[in-house]
C-alpha cells in the first residue's frame, strides 16, 4: 500500500506564491520513486506539471510552469514539494501528487488540493 497526502493548497490573488506539499508512506512506499505534481482544471484533462527523481538530482517541468514552479525533495520526509510563484488564474486546479518507479510511469496518486488564483 502507497498513500500520498498533500497540503498547501489555497486562495491565492495573481502574481503571489503557494508551495504544495506531498508526503508519502505506506508498507510498499519506495522512496526511490519518481514523485511529481499533475493539475487538472473543470473541464480538462489532468495534465503533467512537474517531477524530480530520489534526491531531485533530475527534473522535468512543463513548458507552461517552467522558470515560475519549482519541484524538490526531502528523502528523509519521504516529500515532495512544489513551490509556485507568479502565479496565473490559468494555474487554477486541482493539484494531484504522484509517484512511480520511472519518469512517464505514475503508479500512485494522492487525493488532490485545490489551488485557485484570483485575477
Amino acid at each position: 500500500q502507497v498513500q500520498l497526502v498533500e497540503s498547501g493548497g489555497g486562495l491565492v490573488q495573481a502574481g503571489g506564491s503557494l508551495k504544495l506539499s506531498c508526503e508519502g508512506s505506506g508498507r510498499t512506499f519506495n522512496n526511490y520513486y519518481v514523485m511529481g505534481w499533475f493539475r487538472q482544471a473543470p473541464g480538462k484533462e489532468r495534465e503533467f506539471v512537474a517531477a524530480a527523481s530520489y534526491a531531485g538530482g533530475s527534473t522535468v517541468y512543463a513548458d507552461s510552469v517552467k522558470g515560475r514552479f519549482t519541484i524538490s525533495r526531502s528523502n528523509a520526509k519521504n516529500t515532495v514539494y512544489l513551490q509556485m510563484n507568479s502565479l496565473k488564474p490559468d494555474d487554477t486546479s486541482v493539484y494531484y501528487c504522484t509517484a512511480g518507479p520511472r519518469f512517464g510511469e505514475y503508479d500512485y496518486w494522492g487525493q488532490g488540493t485545490q489551488v485557485t488564483v484570483s485575477s
